[in-house]
């Protein structure tokens, strides 16, 4: 029914006449009077679906569920809805008088439904593989909603393995595979609401333990250490419980725990630590364990070794203990050697037996050595070494073998001499233990009995000195040391001899002669054993000198070169010779005349290297330079032969040697004279390349003949470098030829390529 404009009504905002709103959602209605004139409205009010008015928010009150408000000055009243609950539903009356008389009504109508709820939907959810898992997704509307499934996109069917469920979506047998993300859809047709729930599925594998070893074996007070292994999602934490007491390892004293790794570390093995252990790995799937025993081992202790004295030809026995869990094997050796006495009869010398025996539940051992026909070699060192899968131990003891004095160590000494009533020292020293007494006999009469003032002892520790002044020849004669100690005696003759000068040299030849020194090989007489040569002495004079009174004089060690130099050239010489001794110098022999010759060029000088090897009679011995660019030659000073030396020349070619010849780069020989030095430093040399080096001596008259080496640098880098293709020519350099001395003959040189360029080329670079 149409108003009229102007007749008086009461207007409901929302100007629907249905409302309908989800349950739990706020609402507000409006009841607004239009009328002429609004002063004239009164008693505007909201009643309920139960006809009772409904009143408005307490002051000071927190918000009803339902209330009314006066809004716009007055002039309307709102009906406000906090949560709209399933039982508001229905017809709710807006009711006003005008002028009194005029009663005013309208009415709307409240419709609730339950909107799409997630009841048990969890967003993130673990199965367990291997089991029948339901991807819980529970919804609650009103009308009711429906549900179906969605992954990558893609509807799932209820089919094989997938069965959608009022409570979800159940996956039958579930796998890795099944890891994703799934979509619960619910939809309510009446209304049109849909929403969408997105479920993260991973699959959970239960952890699993690889097996530890059934038993290890920690060594007491060293630091052990076991990995414990285990697979699972996701990646189990560890945990480590000593099975004995039920305590977690982690808090034990000297124990550390890694979680993540699964590693128990021991700083210091103590014999408590001995028990089992277990090794559980933990995750939100389960949990697995494995057990190990560990067995704490006790290295060896050597407990007792004696050292022992026994007799010679008696039987040694040397007992050794030791402890150690398990009980340890004992062996013996010789001290500083390696190979050990095996259990049993030793092949290597049947006088020698090694005995073992073993308390396992004490841990203890005893080794016996037994020696058998006991000899001095057996004395010293020995050491006793104990073994078990702990370690190795190690003492040393010592066998003395006591013997009768013996006096091995002197026989081979010479006599004693003396001269001229010089007191001589007899000394005599016994080898024996225990140690042994000695005493002197002199025609086996004790010396200490004869009271001769000529034969005096002396006892020093082990030694005893007899000091003997030979007032008369009866005292050059031989002496008795007698040595005794409980085992036995021993004697040792000593001989007191008189000395006398060495006999003349029977002969001298000179063996190197030049202008101002003559080289001798001297022949020495005959000498007493115990009474060497000191030195061999020299005089010399001009020929038509008379008087060997004024003759010069030199002297040599019996090992040294024997040399005259400062002689004159041209000059007519006289030679004689005498041997010297501690006694003095013999009577002058061995008489020679020489002459020197005239002054000539020097000598030529002697290369200062040793050769890695000499070659053929005829080539040049071979040097090598440790260095690959430079060279350090040195000489000694050849003689002079009457002139000074006043310089050496040196030159030095690269070159290389084929079938036997050597061939020389001319163009890069450098030749160089230094003054009265006697090395000289070769610089930019080619690495790894040989080099033919000359050297020469100079004096006023000339050069010397040369002398040569070939040197060859070491392997590696240089600055220098050759650069130059060249072929190699069957000539050498001991008899050289090169290049450059080929010039003089364009055919030869052209036949000669011809010939021998195809057998080598060679490039220094």
């Amino acid at each position: 029914m149409a108003h009229s404009q102007n007749q008086p009504r009461l207007k409901i905002l929302p100007a629907s006449s249905v409302q309908r709103k989800p349950v739990g959602h706020s609402l507000l209605l409006t009841c607004r009077p239009e009328v002429p004139d609004t002063n004239l409205i009164s008693d505007l009010r909201w009643n309920d679906n139960r006809n009772m008015t409904i009143l408005p928010k307490p002051a000071g009150q927190s918000s009803p569920l339902i209330y009314t408000e006066s809004i716009a000055g007055g002039t309307a009243l709102a009906l406000i809805f906090n949560s709209l609950q399933e039982s508001m539903a229905g017809t709710y009356f807006c009711a006003a008088s005008y002028s009194v008389t005029e009663k005013l009504n309208a009415a709307v109508v409240v419709e609730t439904y339950v909107a799409i709820t997630w009841k048990d939907a969890p967003t993130d959810q673990r199965p367990l593989m291997g089991t029948d898992y339901i991807v819980r997704c529970e919804v609650t509307a009103n009308p009711p909603a429906t549900v179906d499934w969605l992954r990558n996109g893609d509807q799932i069917k209820s089919s094989g393995r997938y069965v959608i469920e009022n409570r979800g979506l159940l996956i039958k047998n579930i796998t890795e595979a099944d890891d994703g993300v799934y979509t619960c859809r619910a939809a309510v047709m009446s209304t049109g609401e849909l929403k969408n729930r997105e479920i993260r599925v991973e699959v959970q594998i239960m952890p699993q333990v690889q097996r530890l070893p059934l038993v290890m074996d920690a060594v007491e007070g060293q630091s052990f250490s076991v990995m414990c292994n285990a697979t699972g999602k996701p990646v189990p934490e560890f945990q480590w419980i000593k099975k004995g007491t039920q305590q977690n390892a982690a808090d034990l004293d000297r124990f550390s725990v890694n979680s993540i790794t699964g590693q128990l570390d021991i700083s210091t093995v103590e014999q408590q630590d001995h028990d089992n252990y277990a090794c559980i790995a933990r995750n939100p799937a389960g949990q697995s364990e494995s057990v190990m025993k560990l067995n704490v081992l006790i290295r060896p202790k050597i407990i007792e070794f004696i050292n022992i004295t026994v007799s010679e030809n008696e039987e040694a026995v040397f007992v050794c203990k030791a402890f150690g869990r398990p009980a340890p094997e004992i062996t013996f050796r010789r001290y500083g050697t390696v190979e050990e006495y095996s259990i049993g009869l030793q092949v290597s010398d049947d006088r020698i037996i090694l005995e073992q025996s073993t308390d396992d539940e004490k841990g203890e051992t005893v080794g016996t050595l037994r020696i058998s026909k006991l000899a001095t070699t057996d004395d010293g060192l020995y050491e006793c070494i104990a073994r078990n899968r702990g370690d190795v131990a190690f003492k040393v003891g010592h066998i003395t073998v006591e013997y009768r004095p013996i006096f091995d160590h002197l026989k081979a000494l010479p006599p004693v001499y003396t001269w001229e009533e010089r007191p001589a020292n007899l000394s005599c020293f016994a080898q024996a233990i225990p140690n042994a007494t000695i005493e002197w006999r002199f025609n086996d009469r004790r010396i200490q009995d004869l009271y001769d003032q000529n034969l005096r002892i002396e006892n020093e520790g082990l030694r005893s000195d007899l000091i003997i002044t030979p007032r008369d020849r009866r005292y050059y004669t031989a002496y008795k040391c007698v040595a005794n100690n409980r085992l036995g005696s021993a004697e040792h003759i000593m001989e007191l001899r008189e000395a006398r000068i060495p006999e003349m040299v029977p002969q001298a030849k000179p063996r190197i002669v030049s202008a101002t020194s003559i080289t001798f090989d001297i022949m020495a007489p005959p000498v007493e054993p115990g009474l060497p040569l000191t030195a061999f002495s020299v005089q010399w004079k001009e020929q038509f000198q008379s008087d060997w009174n004024f003759a010069l004089n030199r002297t040599w060690s019996p090992d040294s070169p024997y040399i005259v130099e400062g002689l004159r050239p041209q000059t007519a010489y006289s030679f004689r010779f005498a041997a010297r001794n501690v006694v003095g110098l013999s009577q002058w022999g061995a008489y020679v005349d020489q002459s020197t010759p005239r002054r000539s060029e020097p000598e030529t000088p002697r290369i200062l290297h040793t050769p890695i090897q000499d070659e053929e009679e005829d080539s040049d011995p071979i040097v090598t330079s440790p260095y690959a660019d430079h060279f350090d030659m040195r000489w000694s000073i050849p003689v002079d032969n009457g002139e000074p030396i006043d310089m050496y020349r040196i030159k030095y070619c690269p070159g290389t040697k084929v079938n036997g010849y050597w061939t020389e780069m001319e163009e890069h020989c450098i030749e160089q004279d230094i003054a009265r030095m006697t090395n000289y430093e070769m610089r930019s040399l080619q690495a790894d390349t040989y080099y033919r080096i000359e050297l020469m001596a100079h004096n006023a008259i000339g050069f010397s003949k040369p002398a040569h080496v070939l040197m060859k640098t070491a392997r590696g880098e240089s600055d220098h470098s050759l650069g130059t293709t060249y072929d190699v020519y069957p000539a050498g350099f001991g008899g050289f030829s090169s290049a450059s001395t080929l010039a003089g003959s364009p055919t030869d040189v052209t036949l000669l390529l011809l010939t021998v360029s195809f057998v080598c080329r060679f490039v220094f670079v």
